[in-house]
């Protein structure tokens, strides 16, 4: 308790400092080898490292970059925590701020570049003047070797850690990374910055909610933020595959995944005007395509798949549900995006020799499931085989509703903690009162955060204002694109710039060019390496209007 209260007087410490400080903190500049959290007046952060940076190829600009450490304490586990970080900070700054959110199960801190998805556009907020800041969000993903595949995930073992993981780091670093700027600057931030895809898309929603006066933008990709719900997702997809043949990885060939493509792009592919191996009118073609329809008739041996191949991914793109037929997670669209490489990494199959070549939600999702969103924890072996068995053994009637409970010490619920306070009843209100502005994106074919469960989250925000949320938050669906970036799509494209102009000079974004990422392994060798697209704010279409079908002028958002 002594530990939860420290930590929440430091961070209020930090924003009093802010908002009030008038001394020499306020009027004297700081050298980058002078920042330390002695002169900061903050003694609970060690500064480990400050160095100037000159600019080369992997940092773009010259900076001084802060390594340090925060929040320092022994686990309920008995194992050492705090949250490391890194902030880089140009010697050009353009008055600005981004909190880089990162991915996965954190654990690592990410060089503070500022880039949301490695397929942007953007050159990265640190090479545009921005201080970026970026954390391991409380625990080190490498602190249990001994555990294998489960090491990553065994800090949630620890209560605290996973609140830190949750929400509280991006809490506890917002009101520092503010007073480093302040400090070294000598002015505060005029304008601050969230982004990040995936959980990172999480902590960019999770702020948005519960710091909502503390940043100006937010970009959030692939938004998890029901991701206790997602991974309850994981143990379906691999009850299903391993119910096909017993062995996940050869349940659906590569073969397979192309027939759905392109049964999908059969049925839905000129919707919006143009058969060009794209659906863009996700919502029509829910209702076009007929699933069965792909199961093979008698005599029937290709462009075709057998009956439970079929059932298998009918049941895991209708979402996990109880024997009551309640919903356990949201359901998925049927989206070209299945036939990607992207999507099988994810659901069925890795070149991963240490993985048994099993998918990524076999192995890093089934220990995050066991060990971080369900209470109490249940500590899994950390081989392969264990963490399949764990996925396997999963009763949607008796262990769903773990992700709800509480146990001891473990006083929150893994949704109280990962998700937004408003989830399911979405509102930010603090992040609308202010003027602030969010943009969100997400790939349709997206294999491990639905697409439609963020776009019902955006259709229950706009509820709550009169039917139309896009005065400040807007919604940018991505055809045919998997996991952040990949699949059959046009997914290299620079929001970040649309939400600065956004925040900054009130220029409300419309549609956005998509052009093709040369390094997108899942773009199909007809399509031309000059196409590109629209991205129209849902519920827009991007449609055919006639000229050059490989541009996206002849394309408008209807």
């Amino acid at each position: 308790m002594m530990g939860r209260l420290k930590y929440g007087l430091l961070a209020s410490a930090c924003l009093f400092f802010l908002e009030f400080s008038g001394g020499a903190h306020a009027a004297q500049k700081l050298a980058c080898d002078g920042l330390t959290g002695e002169a900061l007046g903050l003694k609970d952060v060690k500064i480990l490292s400050a160095s100037s940076t000159p600019a080369v190829k992997d940092s773009p600009v010259a900076h001084c970059l802060v390594k340090g450490v925060t929040a320092e304490r022994t686990g309920a586990d008995g194992k050492p925590y705090a949250i490391r970080f890194e902030f880089r900070l140009p010697d050009d700054w353009n008055g600005r701020f981004v909190h880089q959110f990162n991915g996965g199960n954190d654990g690592v801190v990410v060089p503070a570049m500022g880039l949301p998805v490695a397929a942007s556009t953007q050159k990265g907020a640190l090479a545009s003047g921005f201080a970026v800041l970026s954390s391991d969000a409380g625990h080190d993903g490498k602190a249990n070797p001994e555990a294998g595949l489960a090491g990553s995930n065994m800090f949630g073992l620890d209560p605290e850690a996973r609140e830190f993981y949750g929400y509280k780091a991006v809490e506890f670093l917002t009101p520092v990374a503010k007073a480093f700027i302040k400090a070294y600057y000598g002015a505060a931030p005029q304008y601050s910055y969230g982004i990040g895809c995936s959980n990172g898309g999480r902590h960019g929603f999770v702020a948005a909610a519960r710091l909502g006066k503390e940043y100006d933008g937010i970009l959030a990709g692939a938004p998890g933020f029901d991701l206790p719900k997602a991974a309850i997702q994981h143990a379906l997809d691999i009850q299903q595959l391993h119910a096909v043949n017993g062995d996940v990885r050869k349940a659906l060939t590569v073969d397979d995944q192309q027939i759905v493509a392109k049964r999908i792009l059969a049925a839905c592919d000129k919707l919006d005007g143009l058969e060009d191996g794209i659906v863009s009118d996700t919502a029509a073609c829910q209702k076009a395509f007929k699933p069965q329809d792909m199961i093979c008739q008698p005599g029937q041996n290709s462009s075709c798949l057998p009956a439970e191949k079929v059932k298998a991914l009918e049941t895991m793109l209708a979402g996990p549900k109880n024997s009551k037929g309640e919903q356990l997670y949201s359901d998925w669209s049927w989206d070209p995006g299945i036939g990607g490489g992207n999507w099988r990494f994810w659901k069925i199959e890795s070149p991963i020799a240490p993985w048994d070549h099993m998918p990524l939600i076999a192995v890093m999702g089934a220990g995050s499931l066991a060990q971080i969103f369900t209470t109490p924890p249940t500590k899994v072996g950390g081989d392969p085989a264990s963490l399949e068995k764990f996925l396997l053994s999963f009763d949607f009637d008796k262990d769903a509703s773990k992700i709800f409970a509480t146990d001891g010490a473990f006083g929150k619920s893994a949704m109280s903690f990962m998700t937004p306070p408003d989830a399911d009843n979405p509102k930010l209100s603090d992040f609308e009162a202010a003027g602030h502005k969010m943009i969100v994106f997400h790939g349709v074919g997206d294999p491990v955060f639905s697409f439609n469960d963020t776009r019902h989250w955006y259709e229950r925000l706009a509820a709550n204002y009169g039917g139309d949320a896009s005065k400040f938050v807007e919604l940018y669906p991505v055809p045919g694109m998997t996991h952040c970036e990949g699949g059959p799509a046009t997914d290299q494209f620079d929001l970040f710039e649309k939400l600065v102009g956004w925040v900054e000079k009130g220029q409300k974004p419309a549609d956005v060019i998509a052009a093709l990422n040369p390094k997108n392994k899942d773009v199909p060798a007809a399509w031309p390496q000059l196409r590109t697209r629209k991205l129209c704010p849902y519920p827009q279409v991007a449609r055919y209007t006639g000229g050059n079908p490989e541009e996206a002028a002849s394309f408008a958002c209807q």
